[in-house]
């Protein structure tokens, strides 16, 4: 099993050293240390390929969406920092071995090529490898990935797909679940429920209530987190882990969720 490396990140841009200013750097403290915590065991795992589930890439909501393209390259212009850029490379041996896991399991899907020069990478991506990549003295590939707006079940099984493509990978795999909690903690006190009952059911390892959780319930919290985090829990089916809840805050209205899973024997 070449599966190394298992964890949930948030993705504010403003958690990137030079865009948040210091006072919003104060109020996610606790996101800030535990990404830094995480990064340490992203290190010691000395993956040779990243895989980032994230909800920012293009989504089609009948498909899941594989980067097929050799070079990434993104930056934070969009957040009115342009010269913060990444340059990385996918691992297209990966993708190719994964494209035949995909279409064995019948699982819709788009190898995602458009082209050009590079795939775009998003903030998705970029915001968690701003801290993975700090002190990496090993390169490591990234295998971007979008979810889809098929029901959780099917993130749940392109998951386990993902994990029988890393069992054949000649390789040292990492998987980092992107995504952001509820949007809604100022406005609904209903996602404040949500938040907390994903925190403990994840921090228990309670899968099957996670899979089953109402689509309401899911919808009203205005998450982009859920299926990234069920994907992710498709690939550490029947592996033995322990899970870790580095922390959980909520300061500007948006919930962030660092976690680390600590993987048994491979």
């Amino acid at each position: 099993m070449s599966l190394n490396f298992a964890g949930i990140s948030p993705h504010p841009p403003i958690i990137v050293p030079g865009i948040g200013n210091e006072d919003d750097l104060i109020k996610v403290g606790e996101t800030i240390l535990s990404m830094k915590k995480l990064t340490t065991a992203f290190r010691q795992a000395e993956i040779d390929t990243l895989i980032i589930i994230s909800p920012h890439m293009l989504i089609y909501h009948d498909k899941f969406n594989i980067a097929a393209m050799g070079k990434l390259f993104g930056s934070f212009a969009s957040f009115n920092h342009p010269e913060i850029i990444m340059e990385e490379q996918n691992d297209l041996d990966f993708v190719s071995i994964l494209e035949k896991k995909v279409n064995d399991a019948q699982i819709a899907h788009v190898l995602y090529d458009n082209g050009g020069e590079f795939f775009e990478l998003d903030h998705g991506s970029m915001v968690p490898l701003s801290y993975l990549k700090q002190n990496q003295e090993s390169s490591f590939n990234v295998v971007p990935i979008a979810y889809s707006y098929l029901p959780a079940a099917a993130h749940f099984s392109f998951g386990q797909v993902l994990k029988e493509a890393m069992m054949e990978y000649n390789g040292r795999v990492g998987i980092l679940a992107s995504g952001d909690l509820s949007h809604q903690l100022l406005q609904n006190p209903e996602a404040k429920i949500f938040d907390k009952t994903l925190v403990k059911d994840l921090k228990e390892n309670n899968v099957q209530d996670i899979l089953y959780y109402d689509e309401n319930f899911v919808e009203e919290a205005g998450e982009c987190g859920y299926r990234s985090i069920v994907t992710l829990l498709g690939a550490l089916d029947g592996l033995d882990v322990v899970p870790e809840i580095l922390s959980y805050e909520g300061p500007f209205g948006v919930g962030y969720l660092v976690g680390n899973y600590k993987l048994g024997d491979k």
